[in-house]
C-alpha cells in the first residue's frame, strides 16, 4: 500500500473505531495477529485483545474522543499523534470514578502489512491522565 492509503487506514481507526465505538470494524483493520507494545511493557496479541482493552476506557469515559493532531507515513509505517478527552465516570485500573475531565497526548507507530494493522507501538500519557484523575501528585 501507498504511505497515503496507510494513512487512510489509521485515519478510519481513529475516526470509526475509537471516536465510533464500531469495534466490529477492527477485525476490517488489524491483522489476525497484531502486536501491541504499550508502555511498560504492555503488549496485547491480536484483534480480541485490544476490543478488550479499548471497552475498558469506553467504560470509563463514555465520550472519550480523540482528536488526530499529526498523521504522518513513511513505507511500511505511520505515526498518528492524537490527543484524547474524556470524563471519568467508571471504575478504571481500581480509581473509583471521579468526574474529573482528562486530556491527554497519544503517539503511536504502527506497521501496515498486506492492507493491515499488523503492529502498533504506542505512548500514552498515562502520568498526565493519573495526574488529572487526583490518583498521583507531583509535589
Amino acid at each position: 500500500m501507498t504511505p497515503e492509503k496507510n494513512k487512510t487506514l489509521l485515519h478510519h481507526f481513529w475516526e470509526k473505531v475509537f471516536n465510533g465505538r464500531k469495534l466490529e470494524i477492527i477485525d476490517e483493520l488489524f491483522a489476525s495477529d497484531w502486536m501491541y507494545h504499550g508502555i511498560g511493557g504492555q503488549e496485547l496479541n491480536g484483534p480480541e485483545e485490544l476490543k478488550q482493552f479499548l471497552t475498558i476506557y469506553f467504560n470509563a469515559f463514555p465520550n472519550i474522543h480523540a482528536t488526530i493532531e499529526d498523521i504522518i507515513a513513511e513505507g511500511d509505517k505511520v505515526v498518528t499523534r492524537v490527543t484524547v478527552q474524556g470524563t471519568h465516570k467508571a471504575d478504571l485500573m481500581g480509581i473509583a470514578p471521579t468526574g474529573k475531565k482528562i486530556k491527554c497526548s497519544v503517539i503511536c507507530i504502527s506497521r501496515i502489512q498486506n492492507g493491515k494493522i499488523a503492529e502498533d507501538w504506542e505512548i500514552i500519557d498515562f502520568f498526565g491522565m493519573l495526574q488529572q484523575l487526583g490518583a498521583i501528585q507531583i509535589f
